[in-house]
């Protein structure tokens, strides 16, 4: 890899992720960074197509016979007010898909996975001699929804350009700038959310005789369910299963006629997922016989992500072209993160192996100390109001780690 060139680009890279840091857009609504993304593959020289999957873009370079290699980064930001106080931070509102007004921030890092992608497209492609094969560059939108990658294969991603041999990705996450870390085997949970209508019947506060209380019913339940993993789940099968949304009534002196519950489910085994859907099914009915509701709870499934496998083989491969190129305390193996992606749908879909990775975005004398007092905890993770990865040597590092497990699979001059 040309060192020299990538200093060259430092800085245009990192002009372009604040400029995406301080411009986000929510999932499936990236049409300024989608015709940033694309105005630099075409700059690359890349064959580019735009609105795949409404917003996705794919750029194509073709470099004689050899293998092809798909890089993916995503593009959306989140509903999150960004506390982070930068120079460059976000001060934008949008309407979500509800046509509620929301503050929109990126606080999961998918700005500097664009800048990422947009640096190694533009080093693959200037070092074209060193290389012989196929680039798909993929810059897909809605990741925070799940249905950004489906929506690009379902709008004809496969048919439209070639099969790769290895599906690549990589994420910002908390730990020393300048490391990445993975490994081989699930990488990233599968996660289930629902939404759940418990039906009641409304009367007086003073009267609670003549109702049938959602309130107490909602409450009894999301207490039931926190059995789900303490008892029903073996301790060498992880899983989560957390309670983000519990909201009932107006008025403190009236009972309310039904509660809304939302829930967030993570397992890393599809035999765990099954067994812990069946229970949230099985508790939510019968807290609400119990009760004596008038009618059954409604549930509804809203995202699903699916579990992120890297293959064994192409996950080793990796790791070799990453230990061959950075110095041996820069690679680190690290387990499955709780986190979800939908980078999976496409290697499984196309029935390619894939690999995921993760690269630290933490100040290193910050994580060092947090590390020393015991808290690591305390440092802003993804989807904090207070999320913002270091630039140095974040943007630099990024970069390295697409051109490097690329090159592992392109064929060399």
């Amino acid at each position: 890899m040309n060192k020299s060139h990538l200093d060259s680009l430092l800085p245009d890279l990192e002009a372009l992720y604040r400029d995406v840091h301080a411009h986000p857009e929510l999932s499936m609504q990236e049409t300024r960074t989608a015709g940033l993304a694309a105005e630099r593959l075409r700059a690359a020289g890349y064959q580019v197509a735009e609105g795949i999957g409404k917003t996705g873009v794919v750029g194509l370079l073709r470099n004689g016979d050899g293998p092809t290699v798909m890089l993916r980064a995503d593009m959306d930001a989140l509903p999150i007010e960004e506390a982070t106080g930068l120079p460059y931070a976000s001060r934008v509102k949008a309407k979500d898909r509800d046509g509620k007004t929301v503050p929109v921030g990126h606080m999961c890092g998918h700005d500097m996975h664009v800048a990422w992608l947009v640096g190694a497209t533009a080093m693959l492609a200037q070092a074209r001699e060193e290389w012989h094969g196929t680039l798909i560059a993929v810059f897909q939108p809605g990741e925070e929804t799940a249905e950004g990658a489906r929506a690009m294969i379902d709008d004809g991603l496969f048919e439209r350009f070639p099969k790769p041999a290895v599906v690549l990705g990589q994420h910002v996450m908390v730990g020393p700038a300048g490391t990445v870390a993975g490994s081989a085997g699930p990488i990233t949970s599968a996660a289930d959310s629902l939404q759940i209508r418990l039906f009641g019947r409304g009367a007086h506060g003073s009267m609670p005789q003549a109702s049938i209380d959602p309130v107490v019913m909602a409450a009894a339940t999301v207490m039931r369910l926190q059995g789900i993993v303490s008892r029903e789940v073996a301790a060498t099968e992880p899983a989560v299963v957390t309670i983000g949304v519990l909201q009932a009534g107006t008025k403190e002196n009236v009972i309310p006629d039904e509660a809304l519950i939302k829930l967030n489910v993570r397992t890393f085994d599809t035999g765990v997922r099954e067994r812990v859907l069946a229970a949230i099914d099985r508790i939510v009915k019968a807290e609400a016989a119990a009760s004596g509701a008038l009618r059954p709870p409604e549930i509804t499934p809203l995202d699903r992500y699916p579990l992120n496998v890297n293959e064994k083989q192409a996950s080793e491969r990796v790791a070799e072209a990453f230990r061959a190129y950075f110095p041996a305390n820069r690679v680190v193996h690290t387990g499955p993160a709780p986190a979800s992606e939908d980078f999976g749908c496409f290697g499984t879909a196309w029935s390619a192996p894939s690999v995921f990775w993760f690269v630290g975005g933490t100040a290193p004398d910050t994580y060092a100390k947090a590390k020393k007092e015991g808290r690591l905890n305390q440092l802003p993770v993804n989807h904090s109001p207070l999320c913002a990865p270091v630039l140095h040597p974040t943007v630099a590092t990024g970069v390295e780690t697409l051109v490097v497990a690329a090159r592992a699979w392109l064929s060399a001059a």
